[in-house]
């Protein structure tokens, strides 16, 4: 399984651990010194901007996505030379996901949930056989896991949804996965 283009799916705040932020940092370093592409949503702000700067200071090529009106709010990042406007988060959603060929899920709000649920739905569908990667730093992603398990359970999903996502508690178990499946190809 070897990748060119990967989005980050996170915050656009940091969250209440420090942990979140050296995580995301870290994931930007994995990144870059594997060649692959950061897509990201193209703030600066939070654990978006975390994992873009991390990137871009290990020497790796970010591309940003970020709907017009956020520009300002997330003030879009200076040094992402390639940033892309769109017209709305639907959009940019859309757009993220076109333009990767593996998601990593990092700690996050309702736009992450939205992002992470839209890529399993979309293998779900059988649209999409693209690798998902979720980052459970300290436990955050329990329940979102827990409502995977409970649509499973009540009926409203095939119990192989839960093999869709390749769950790692940190980066460093992320990365150490990653070398394992390049030396095999």
């Amino acid at each position: 399984m070897t990748f060119k283009t990967c989005a980050v799916f996170c915050g656009s705040r940091f969250g209440n651990s420090p942990s979140f932020a050296q995580e995301a940092e870290h994931i930007g370093k994995i990144l870059a010194q594997n060649h692959i592409t950061l897509i990201y949503g193209g703030g600066n702000t939070g654990l978006m901007g975390a994992v873009a700067t991390a990137c871009l200071q290990a020497g790796g090529n970010v591309k940003g996505v970020i709907p017009y009106f956020l520009k300002e709010v997330e003030t879009a990042h200076p040094d992402v030379a390639d940033l892309e406007t769109t017209n709305s988060m639907s959009s940019r959603k859309v757009k993220m996901i076109e333009l990767s060929e593996a998601f990593i899920i990092l700690p996050g709000g309702l736009g992450t949930f939205d992002e992470f649920f839209e890529v399993v739905t979309e293998r779900q569908l059988n649209l999409s056989q693209k690798p998902i990667f979720l980052l459970n730093i300290e436990n955050w992603a329990n329940p979102l896991l827990k409502t995977l398990e409970a649509c499973v359970k009540q009926g409203f999903a095939e119990e192989n949804i839960l093999n869709f996502v390749k769950i790692f508690p940190s980066a460093k178990g992320f990365e150490a996965f990653f070398k394992t499946l390049n030396k095999n190809y």
